[in-house]
This record gives structure tokens, sequence and C-alpha cells, in this order.
């Protein structure tokens, strides 16, 4: 649990080679994108009436039990939360307990379509005016069309009743309406919500031949494509036939399930029907992050691997049961543009197989889009597709040798991804990596390096500046980095971008001249005050032991500065006089690093994690807060406190090359021997090694030179 508490997988990306495209990578990031939303519009198909006449050619065109497709109110939490898990490079939800899909067994039973028959493909178009006017008998107004798709509402408003008088081809072209409207509201919605494409009309010219057509293999290509699209990180939408991917749900998953009425539906075909009419069940609380957690906490007693097992073989028709075998086929499904793998070797528990073996790699494919010009025949540019398709009856999985779910299960963990949700919130990994840095930082803080080689002393000294470099990034500190213009490109590929802190009270920005005048005089005592760090290990450790100056601006022998000695540098603190430090602005020159300084008091002796972390009682935080500025790219002060007169300016901080060296220069310290000045207070400053002139690759050769010397 604790490894894919930070690493949900997959650890082998063999099989899930697209992870950082997939929506689970921006929950895991918390980028969340709420529920879905679903296209499908079973709601209105009762508001058609159908003559006797009319619902003959339907049953004969093979679409007697898709009339009967329940309204079942799409549960878009439940959705959202199934195609999280879904992942299209195998077309299967990667569960807790391993793979499963939706097979064309399952299309069969739950939908009653045909899963055997010719490729649903044909001619696509780019406009409705003619097809409609042939297979319809009229065309729609330009309203009604966007290219090669007409909207719901012009079918239902236009053929939704026909006239008890209507000679034969009325009949015939308001029942290719209604067929049309009927795959366009549910195996075929599309994401635009209200139209379908006409390329389907010429299906449905023959009705007799239109039911040789393998409608069940298509809406599974539809829903396999659509699933997949709508399991991108960037996409908002899901379409396709919902009400079949959600009662596949209510079968196979005790997850959201409603209670099943008692009425005469139980038992009838197709077996969608089974959640007809009014549901029964806890509704509350019920969102996305519900269904995330049931299934991120899925258990092998909440899945009916086959719940059809005990469904009355007298219910499902012949030509239904004789093709049921085909849900066991390995091959390429096809609507039109759309081929998608159907692979139920890597779900052999769906077919009443006790255990899973580990199933074959899955070939990488690339979906295409085939051109959309008007009269182009796919079949043509879809050869190698349509010949697997062709070749289904070879390609049947058998239960063959025994597997064992151990070999599976360990295989899989490692290819899956296991968790979409974070089992530990990242509030609270937060703030146990706060205080694991802390405690590391009291450890190398209080470690004397009296005794120690020179390599060791390295070695020590940068493991404290990695550690509080973390904790002041942690602090609640606001970063904001500035564009580099193309004039100081190559100038900040050596140096940070510019970066700048503001403290809100702070009164009025420094004018442009005093801050090139701080950077001339600042960098004119870089070299003096600041040991430099791109010396070798044994020059920088005798650097150290050397003392280290701290210089006013005005006053460079400020008494109040002491000398750094040895001693005082085993115990790896100093300590600045300044006055009210916590009211401080800090400005500086090669980074604008946004940090905000606590005001302290009374802190002698303490270590620098003390007073980089805000919680200790030593270090209270300030009450100020930061502003954002949109016209500085940064932060600006907010108003300053007029009734409280400052007895001080600003004062500079200048941060090095490595960003952990912090030394406060401030134009008015006053001498502890200065008694205008009641209140001065002692802020511990730990001096890190400064390079001014150092680039990015030197820094990175001596982070990891000591990493491994440690």
């Amino acid at each position: 649990m604790d490894l894919y508490a930070f690493n949900p997988g997959p650890l082998d990306d063999s099989v899930l080679y697209d992870q950082e495209k997939h929506v689970s990578s921006a929950v895991w990031e918390g980028q969340e994108r709420g529920a879905l939303r679903c296209h499908e519009h079973t709601s209105k198909l009762n508001q058609w009436v159908l003559t006797p006449k009319q619902i003959e050619l339907i049953d004969k065109a093979g679409f007697g039990y898709l009339k009967f497709i329940p309204a079942i109110s799409i549960d878009n939490p439940l959705i959202s939360a199934l195609v999280e898990r879904w992942r299209r490079e195998t077309n299967t939800f990667h569960l807790t307990v391993g793979e499963m899909t939706v097979t064309l067994e399952d299309v069969a039973y739950l939908l009653g379509l045909s899963i055997d028959g010719e490729p649903v493909i044909g001619v696509t178009y780019t406009s409705c005016d003619a097809v409609c006017e042939r297979y319809l008998g009229k065309a729609p107004d330009s309203g009604y069309t966007s290219g090669g798709m007409v909207k719901l509402s012009w079918l239902k408003e236009c053929f939704s009743r026909c006239p008890e008088n209507a000679s034969t081809e009325d009949i015939k072209r308001h029942t290719r309406a209604y067929l049309l409207y009927l795959v366009g509201s549910t195996i075929f919605s599309t994401t635009t919500g209200n139209k379908v494409p006409v390329m389907y009309l010429p299906l449905f010219e023959d009705f007799d031949h239109s039911a040789k057509y393998a409608w069940g293999a298509a809406a599974l290509a539809f829903l396999y494509r659509a699933l997949g699209n709508a399991s991108l990180r960037s996409q908002s939408t899901v379409s396709g036939g919902l009400t079949l991917l959600q009662c596949w749900s209510y079968f196979h998953l005790n997850i959201g399930r409603p209670k099943l009425p008692q009425d005469s539906y139980y038992d009838n075909f197709p077996l969608v029907l089974r959640w007809k009419g009014k549901q029964n069940g806890p509704t509350t609380n019920r969102d996305i992050t519900f269904y995330r957690k049931a299934l991120d906490s899925l258990k092998p007693a909440d899945v009916d691997w086959f719940p059809y097992q005990n469904v009355d073989p007298m219910v499902i028709p012949d030509n239904i049961a004789s093709s049921l075998i085909l849900g066991r086929s390995k091959t390429m499904l096809i609507c039109f543009d759309k081929a998608e793998r159907h692979l139920p070797d890597r779900c052999m528990r769906q077919y009443g197989m006790p255990n899973q073996p580990i199933p074959e790699s899955v070939d990488r494919w690339e979906r295409k889009s085939r051109g959309v010009d008007g009269g182009v025949d796919l079949s043509g540019k879809m050869e190698l597709e349509l010949k697997e398709w062709s070749e289904r009856h070879i390609h049947i999985m058998h239960n063959g040798e025994d597997a064992d779910d151990s070999k599976y299960m360990h295989w899989y963990l490692r290819i899956t991804r296991r968790f979409v949700g974070r089992p530990i919130p990242l509030a609270s990994e937060f703030q146990r990596m706060n205080a694991t840095l802390r405690e590391v930082a009291h450890i190398a803080d209080t470690m004397s390096l009296q005794g120690l080689d020179n390599e060791q002393i390295h070695s020590i000294t940068r493991i404290r500046y990695i550690i509080h470099e973390c904790l002041r990034d942690q602090a609640g500190s606001v970063v904001t980095v500035a564009s580099p213009s193309p004039e100081n490109e190559n100038c900040n590929k050596r140096g940070r971008g510019k970066e700048k802190i503001r403290r809100k009270g702070m009164g009025k920005r420094r004018r442009k001249d005093e801050l090139e005048q701080c950077e001339e005089d600042n960098t004119c005592r870089d070299d003096q005050l600041i040991p430099n760090y791109a010396l070798t290990d044994i020059e920088y450790v005798q650097q150290m032991h050397h003392p280290v100056r701290l210089v006013n601006h005005h006053h460079p022998c400020h008494p109040d500065i002491a000398n750094v000695n040895e001693e005082d540098m085993d115990e790896a603190q100093l300590c600045i006089s300044v006055n009210e430090v916590g009211d401080a602005q800090i400005c500086l020159h090669e980074s604008e690093v946004v940090t905000a300084m606590p005001s302290c008091d009374d802190i002698d002796g303490s270590q620098p994690s003390d007073f980089i972390d805000h919680q200790d009682g030593h270090c209270p935080p300030s009450d100020e807060d930061t502003k954002l500025d949109d016209h500085e790219n940064g932060l600006v002060p907010g108003s300053c406190n007029q009734e409280e007169p400052s007895d001080f300016s600003d004062e500079d901080t200048k941060v090095d090359e490595h960003g952990a060296n912090l030394i406060h220069r401030e134009d008015h310290i006053s001498s502890p021997l200065d008694d205008s000045t009641p209140h001065s207070t002692e802020m511990p400053m730990k001096v890190h090694p400064h390079s001014s002139h150092e680039s990015e690759e030197d820094i990175s050769q001596q982070s990891n030179n000591g990493i491994k010397s440690t």
C-alpha cells in the first residue's frame, strides 16, 4: 500500500504506454474535471407512434429488440468513474481485481443486436440534401443540418407519426427515419448531443439486407472509440451506447446498482429491460468521488464475472443464442471509420473461466480518422480491418489449460494503474513530508563537524542546504518567476530569472535608480562576503573555516557583526542583529523569489529549521498577506499601516545561485550601543556558499558530487 500511495502505477509501462495522456494522471495531480456530460436521448423514443407495418419493418431490419430500450436515467458520475478506469491501449477497464470489458456477448444479451454478419461500413457524406431526399423523400432546411449530419429534432418533427393512409413507400420512409433516430439517440449517439450522421440511411434501404449487418459489433466499436476519447485528460463529454454501459455495470459490479423492480420485465429479453421503470436505491452523496473510491477499493466479492449463467435459455432468441460463441472472438470491430480491437483473452473470467491467464501482448495501433469527402466508400481504405473481421470465426478463445491467478495478479499489478484517486490526500502527504524534512533538518543541524574529514564536512553541508531549500519552498512562500527577455536569455541560462520579494505593508517600491545602486554595491562585495561554491571540496572546506564577515551598506565595520569562527560553523548558524525583521521588504537582483520573512523575538540558539518552519513556537508567522500584481508578474505590497511609523528602511537580501544564501543588508542597522532603538531582535541566518557566475551545469555537477559523497 505504501508503494502505491506514491506510485499508483503502472510500474511497467509496456502495456499502458499512454498514461500521461490519460485522465487518471490529471486526477492524481489534483486536476479534477468533474462528471462528464453524457449524450444519449432515449427519453424521447416513446414519442414516436409506430404503426403495425412499421414495427414489422423494424423487426425485419434487425432492430426489433433495440426499440424496447428503456429510458434509463444516465448516472453521469458512475459513467465518469468508469471512464477513468477505461484504457484504450487494451479496450478494457483496469480495475483492482483485473481487467474487464463490455464484450460482444454483453451486447447480444443486453441489447439483442446481432453480433455476427457483414461489417457496418459504407459511403460517407458531407451534405444531407441528396441522401435525405432519396431515402426519406424530403430534405431538411439548412438550419437542421451540419455537414453530413441532421438534427434528431427534425426527424421527430417530420416522421414521428406515420399517416394512416400512407403509401407503402411513405411507410418505408417513415420507418427509415425512425431507425436513423433510434441508432442516433442510442448506440451511435455523438458528442454533438442532437445530431446523427446520414451515412447510416443507405443501410436501411433494404430492410431484409439490413438485418444481415453486425449492428451489435458496430455498436461496441462505437462505444470503445467513445470511451477511449473520453478517457483522455482533455475531454469533458462522452457518447455512444451509455445505457448499454450503465446496465453492464449494474450486472457486473455491485457499485451504484439500484434495487431490481419486481415486475414482468425481470426475465424478459433483452436483459436491459431488467432495469426498466422506477429504480430504488440510495442516491445521496453519489458523486464521482464516491464512485471513484468505490472502484479504487473494489473487492472480488463485488464483481459478478458471469451474471448471465442463471438466465433462462428459453428467453434468448435462437438467432442470438447461435452467435454467442462470437463473444469470445479476438477480432476487429468495425463501424464505418471506427475500427477497434475486441480482446476477450484479457477477461476470460467473464466467460465462466475460474482463473485468468496472462494475456498476449497487444500490438500498438494508431486510430486514424479516414477521409470524410463526400461519396467516399471506406471499404477501400480499411482492407486490413475488414480482413480481420472476416476471420472472426477462426480466432475464438477457448478455455485451454488451467491458469494461475497468483501469477496473473503479480503481472497485472505491475502493468496496471491501480489507483485513480489518491489513497492519501495531497494535504496529508504534504504534512507528512514536511514533518519528515523538519526531522532530517534537525538531525543535520545538530550534527557536529568536529573530527570529520573535508569530504564528510562538504557532504553534510550539502545535505543541510538541500533540506533547508525544501523547507523554505514549503514554508508558504509564493514564487513568481519572470519570463526572460530575448536579450537576456543567454544571461538567464547562467543565473535564475529575476525574481522579487515584496511584503504587504512595506510602503512604496524602490525606485529604479535605488535598485541599480543596490545591485552595484552588492556585486562588488559578493566575492568578499561569501565563499565561492565552485571551488574544490578542500578549498571550499578551508574557505568555510575562514572568518566570514557580514558588511552593512553604510557601516562596513559595524561592531555588531561578529566574525564566524570554526566552532560557530560547526553549529551551522549565524545571528544578525536587525530591527523588526518581520517588517522587512526583501529585494533580490539576480532572482525575484517571493518569500515571506517572519518576525521573531528572542530566538537565540535556534536552529535554521526553526525560522524556516513557521509552525515552530519560536517564530510565529506574520499576519500580513501577499497580493499578486498582474502588471509586475509577481507581488506588490499592500497598504502600509500608517499608525505605526517605521524606524528603518527597506532591506536587501541577496540570494545566491543555489537559492539558500540569505544575507540581510539593512540600511540602518542599529548598534547595541545605540539606545535610540529599544527593540532589536536577532534573526539566525544560515550562510551557504555562493557563486554568482556558475552555470546550471556546474551546479548540477556539484549537487551530484555532494550526494554521492554522502
